[in-house]
């Protein structure tokens, strides 16, 4: 039931606008807007990477040419689409962030914008019929993943915001834990989808797998909207998002954080790899994870490509309790365990995954098979770098961000996911122009040993800057 205006008395005076609440209420306990938060964004993560899981298998298998015909692309290509539709949804966020900090807010921008995500997972769901639509299936694939990054891009930043935003100085303290679990239901619907969507694609086709995170999109709208009398909403800061921004303040936490950013980049540059070139390792991998008889049963389980991809996810869920209770108490026996000492170790944790894939590819090369579980192993310790990596700078860019320039900031943040993410699209392109050359680049093992180097160089040079770093916390009721 939606708060009267008369209610919590502690709140009088906060509420205008309809009677939302405006600024955060004196708690000590969790705000009553997070559940609906957490709800919205565990079927908004069902729908994005349950779509996203399939992409790379359906782009090489089972895309169709305008007469009905299979007209897949090469896996190169592949990655090239994969990869700069990716960068297209991390660059949307910056503008979602101008548009919900300067004129709509938090609350309207992502309603309105998750009504444009709706309408891309539609049109994804009929690209495999193009007698029927009369589009070319390259043509609405490309109009589907605009409008999806248009969609998930554009309320990324307010979504992330938003949580914060409902904390006062009186609750900042459980901060950490809600942003915790905020991630931890990011990965609940990523690990669902990524079982359920591929043996979707497996037994009934592209259009079903793709319908069905559209239907969970519609349904992450509707919780959000439900959500809107529990929510604190921040207004617009109009003039005073643009004074704030090119205030000295504004202009340090900029300046301050974009290093931090640029040099995460190459994290993401590595880690999303894991949904385009790891998936096409996997398919040359042995994948029979158990087959046996029992009771007079054949039990047999060969997990496909793309489903591989589910272990991160899970293994997220898994680490975000151990991190928190014990391998960061236990770091803190020895050093202080600050934000920037966590993405510092996470970013030299990166180089051994990619190490490991790399020797995987190369036994590839030499004709072996090896088994599904040292990639496994390899994602074992990319999502531990995650962990370190990805929650520690949401919260923490979150907190170095004035008051008015939450979303934007979050904005910014996202760009360093872009920018991994057309460097690897770029790595793509010059491959396949090279090959069309008869030139041969990158191939096999050394394609995996490029990246390891790449990382490695970075970590040492984030260990440098992160000496020098001076920032200032902000958080929102102080």
């Amino acid at each position: 039931m939606a708060d009267s205006p008369n209610s919590q008395p502690q709140n009088a005076g906060r509420r205008r606008q309809g009677g939302y609440l405006t600024t955060p209420p004196n708690s000590k306990s969790i705000p009553g807007g997070i559940p609906y938060i957490i709800g919205n964004e565990v079927a908004e993560r069902f729908s994005f990477y349950g779509m996203r899981a399939i992409l790379a298998v359906f782009m090489t298998e089972y895309l169709l040419d305008m007469s009905g015909q299979l007209a897949p692309m090469d896996e190169h290509t592949a990655n090239e689409w994969q990869h700069t539709f990716v960068a297209a949804v991390y660059f949307f966020p910056i503008m979602g962030a101008v548009f919900a900090d300067w004129l709509f807010g938090k609350y309207r921008t992502i309603l309105l914008v998750s009504l444009i995500y709706c309408a891309g997972h539609a049109m994804m769901a009929v690209v495999d019929f193009p007698q029927t639509t009369g589009i070319e299936p390259r043509t609405a694939l490309f109009i589907a993943l605009c409008l999806i990054a248009i969609g998930s891009g554009g309320i990324k930043p307010c979504v992330s915001a938003h949580v914060g935003d409902q904390f006062s100085s009186q609750n900042s303290h459980l901060l950490s834990r809600v942003f915790g679990w905020f991630y931890f239901s990011i990965n609940l619907g990523s690990a669902a989808s990524t079982l359920l969507i591929p043996e979707l694609l497996k037994r009934y086709g592209p259009g079903v797998a793709f319908a069905v995170p559209g239907i969970l999109m519609g349904l992450a709208t509707f919780v959000f909207w439900m959500g809107r009398n529990k929510f604190v909403h921040i207004p617009p800061g109009g003039k005073k998002f643009f004074s704030e921004t090119f205030s000295p303040d504004g202009l340090q936490a900029i300046g301050n954080l974009i290093p931090l950013y640029l040099l995460i980049a190459m994290f993401w540059c590595l880690f999303d790899q894991t949904q385009s070139a790891w998936i096409h390792q996997a398919k040359e991998m042995n994948r029979l994870l158990y087959d046996f008889e029992s009771f007079g049963q054949q039990w047999r389980w060969e997990v496909l490509p793309s489903q591989i991809q589910a272990i991160n996810p899970i293994l997220v869920m898994l680490f975000i309790p151990i991190f928190t209770y014990l391998v960061y108490p236990l770091m803190g026996r020895f050093f202080k365990v600050t934000p920037l000492r966590k993405i510092g170790i996470g970013l030299f944790v990166t180089v051994p995954s990619f190490m490991l894939t790399g020797w995987i590819e190369w036994r590839l090369d030499h004709g072996e098979q090896p088994y599904i579980g040292w990639q496994i192993l390899a994602y074992v310790v990319i999502t531990a770098a995650e962990i370190m990596i990805s929650i520690t700078a949401i919260e923490f860019s979150y907190t170095q961000a004035p008051k008015k320039m939450k979303s934007f900031i979050m904005g910014l943040f996202l760009l360093s996911v872009a920018l991994g993410n057309i460097f690897t699209a770029f790595v793509n392109r010059v491959i396949v122009t090279e090959t069309k050359k008869g030139n041969t680049l990158l191939e096999g093992a050394n394609y995996y040993w490029f990246f390891t180097v790449l990382m490695l160089l970075t970590a040492v040079a984030y260990v440098v800057w992160s000496q020098f770093y001076r920032g200032q916390k902000y958080i929102q009721g102080e």
